[in-house]
């Protein structure tokens, strides 16, 4: 006799998290002393990552947030998703020359609960923002100050004819052209969208 489905283990919406929140068990700690733990320098290669999406979506006024298994990082009110993907010359560790920059995971797979992981990988944003932190000596790294960071803009249909995994920084700047400071990127994200009726955001 055939099992009846079981029903979906879905999880329950929780509010956003504060920092003040206590860690039941564990005297005198809460999230913000998780939070340093985790993520205590914004020059690591996946928090730099975290902390370009979160300047993305402070750019476009975002009010939706970073779901960790969605197939884009940002996602407007008005649904246009968006790629990011960060790099700097400077690194947290020592360096006999600053890094040469190339961004990576343009195509990827996709998740659902009911399939899985796709078979195949693909461009799955309408739009990819390239974040580059430009500070060459650690004298003057600021990763907090957003006149560091450049930002080159591509929608979708340009990173599908570059057809590629990965693209080194000259590819993006050739295709972008000049980048813009954070002030700007809103209108540059805008710009690029390539759906054929975008409804805004």
């Amino acid at each position: 006799m055939k099992q009846p489905a079981r029903p979906p283990l879905t999880p329950r919406p929780l509010l956003p998290l504060r920092g003040d929140e206590s860690i039941i068990g564990v005297p005198d700690a809460t999230v913000v002393d998780f939070w340093r733990f985790a993520m205590p320098d914004l020059r690591m290669n996946n928090t730099r990552g975290l902390f370009a999406e979160f300047l993305v979506h402070q750019a476009v006024g975002s009010g939706k947030p970073r779901v960790e298994w969605a197939s884009h990082d940002v996602e407007t009110d008005g649904g246009l998703r968006i790629e990011v993907k960060a790099g700097a010359y400077l690194q947290a560790w020592e360096q006999r020359t600053p890094s040469q920059i190339r961004f990576s995971g343009l195509r990827a797979r996709t998740w659902s609960p009911d399939g899985g992981c796709s078979e195949a990988k693909s461009y799955n944003a309408d739009v990819y923002v390239f974040a580059v932190q430009i500070a060459r000596e650690h004298s003057a790294y600021n990763p907090l100050d957003t006149a560091q960071w450049e930002f080159y803009v591509l929608p979708r249909p340009v990173v599908t004819a570059l057809n590629s995994d990965s693209v080194g920084l000259g590819a993006v700047r050739a295709a972008a052209g000049p980048p813009v400071l954070f002030a700007a990127l809103k209108d540059r994200i805008r710009s690029a969208d390539p759906r054929p009726d975008p409804t805004g955001g």
